[in-house]
């Protein structure tokens, strides 16, 4: 008698959970819209997260819910943008590219080592050695890491063991951001021109015996900068990019090159007072 109570009871209790189921599943579901999977397919499939959603399914459903314009996927091409536009009947968007940037200009020819590092060919392995081996505690460590995790192929490494980023290729997609020990990688708008090439932290042209291109704290492009542009902080220019900065006066008279002007069409330019690189091998190691 318990047994069948217990078998009428549970198979009771099954009955009322899968009703309220039942019930909750007319009452909650939501139909989703088809147009969803048709985008979805339109869309690179590189689930980069440039666009600021985590997948190309999310930003589908931005899209088709009007949330967000195709203009903010950076790795379509120019007609994929306006075919996903054309079917949803809404406007391509403004288009803003998002890249990556640098803040070192350190390479091998221009900044020292301290200690030769052997180990794995890594920057990540390299920094949890005593910060890595180069002079500049800041300075990139030019293993590649960022190369190595970049799908775009949109960085490679120089003769000098630093990386470059080619823009055409490159989709903000942050993944050389998330990899870099020294945190040298930010994601900007293209447009923006003025660019500090460094992270040294330390005043002084003694900063120059570890990396001949090294930021010294001078001043000299934020007293040239109009007023307000370019502040100093922890001994390092900062520029803020919310006023107008289509000016290449605060790099003129930067004696290293730290900051630089980024054409779209010339690549980087120095101002006229900065030192011409002209060593093509490697600086030798720092005396112990």
């Amino acid at each position: 008698m318990m047994v069948l109570t217990a078998v009428v009871a549970i198979g009771g209790l099954t009955f009322l959970l899968a009703t309220a189921l039942i019930f909750a599943n007319r009452k909650l579901h939501v139909e989703e819209d088809l147009r969803i999977d048709v985008v979805e397919e339109m869309l690179p499939h590189s689930n980069c997260g440039a666009c600021g959603y985590p997948g190309c399914r999310p930003f589908a459903e931005a899209l088709v819910g009007g949330v967000v314009a195709p203009g903010k996927c950076s790795v379509s091409n120019e007609q994929g943008r306006e075919d996903i536009a054309d079917y949803l009947g809404i406007a391509v968007g403004a288009q803003v590219r998002i890249v990556a940037r640098l803040a070192c200009a350190g390479g091998s020819n221009v900044a020292r080592s301290r200690a030769h590092y052997s180990g794995e060919p890594s920057c990540l392995a390299a920094a949890l050695v005593a910060g890595g081996g180069k002079d500049c505690f800041w300075g990139c460590l030019g293993h590649g890491d960022c190369e190595r995790v970049c799908d775009f192929d949109a960085i490679r490494m120089d003769s000098h063991s630093l990386p470059l980023v080619d823009n055409a290729k490159c989709t903000g997609c942050g993944d050389c951001v998330d990899i870099c020990p020294k945190d040298l990688f930010s994601l900007h708008p293209e447009e923006h021109r003025l660019w500090v090439a460094c992270k040294n932290l330390e005043q002084g042209d003694a900063v120059l015996d570890g990396c001949e291109v090294a930021c010294t704290a001078c001043e000299r492009c934020a007293v040239d900068a109009p007023a307000g542009l370019i502040s100093m902080r922890d001994n390092l220019p900062v520029i803020d990019y919310s006023q107008p900065h289509a000016t290449r006066v605060p790099i003129e008279r930067c004696p290293t090159g730290a900051i630089v002007w980024i054409d779209e069409d010339t690549g980087v330019t120095k101002g006229a007072a900065s030192k011409k690189i002209l060593r093509h091998g490697a600086l030798p190691e720092a005396a112990s």
